[in-house]
């Protein structure tokens, strides 16, 4: 059968459109948020949580998140903060030799796991956003933060005050910083990032803390029952 000369270059546009339709409908999620938090002094700051929002306010739901842990060694939480996205499970276990009474009256989430050794028999779902702290009914210095976050771009600084948020759809975002010593609200640390043309940004903050006032810490193994 005799083709016509032009039916190949047709054929070859043809893919080329579906390639590029197909392309199109791909989400771009290379861009990514480079942050540094410092303290007051100028130093950096760590456990800083760091959130990126699309200011369009679309993003489609991830899937049910993992199941996240925050330990309870030498009468600590380990981490102290703990950033996870709204919904997900986490499970308290008690790697120490004595009992821990694990509790929250924050609004965020309410919820008690009395005295108890090992790891409980079912985790605690946050629910809403929010922060969350952490505290122990027999040791009053064990002090931690789950920081409930709605977006699923989020991280935390580590000791040399830096966080990456990776895999970000390229457009523009309201992000904004918490710490748990922060003066002021979170509010008013937004910051924008476009990253619809370069797909990169870097955002910075130096923060006022309050004085860190903390209970003081017991020697283990005193007290009615050891705990």
């Amino acid at each position: 059968m005799q083709r016509h000369p032009g039916w190949r270059r047709g054929i070859l546009s043809l893919f080329a459109g579906v390639a590029l339709v197909g392309s199109a409908t791909l989400p771009a999620l290379a861009a990514e948020i480079a942050a540094h938090v410092k303290g007051p002094d100028g130093k950096p700051l760590s456990d800083a949580v760091v959130v990126a929002v699309p200011e369009d306010g679309a993003w489609k739901a991830p899937r049910a998140p993992a199941q996240e842990i925050v330990d309870q060694i030498n009468h600590a939480f380990v981490p102290r903060v703990k950033p996870v996205l709204v919904g997900t499970p986490v499970s308290f276990p008690n790697k120490d030799s004595v009992r821990h009474h694990v509790y929250s009256f924050s609004p965020a989430k309410r919820f008690e796991l009395p005295l108890y050794v090992g790891t409980p028999s079912e985790a605690v779902v946050f629910d809403k956003p929010g922060v969350v702290v952490l505290g122990c009914n027999i040791h009053d210095w064990m002090i931690g933060y789950i920081y409930v976050s709605e977006s699923p771009w989020f991280a935390k600084t580590g000791e040399d005050g830096r966080a990456v948020l990776t895999n970000l759809p390229a457009r523009a975002y309201a992000v904004r910083v918490w710490h748990p010593r922060m003066e002021g609200a979170e509010e008013a640390m937004l910051t924008r990032a476009d990253l619809s043309r370069t797909g990169r940004a870097e955002v910075a903050w130096e923060l006022k803390l309050k004085p860190d006032f903390r209970p003081h810490r017991h020697a283990p193994g005193r007290g009615p029952g050891r705990y």
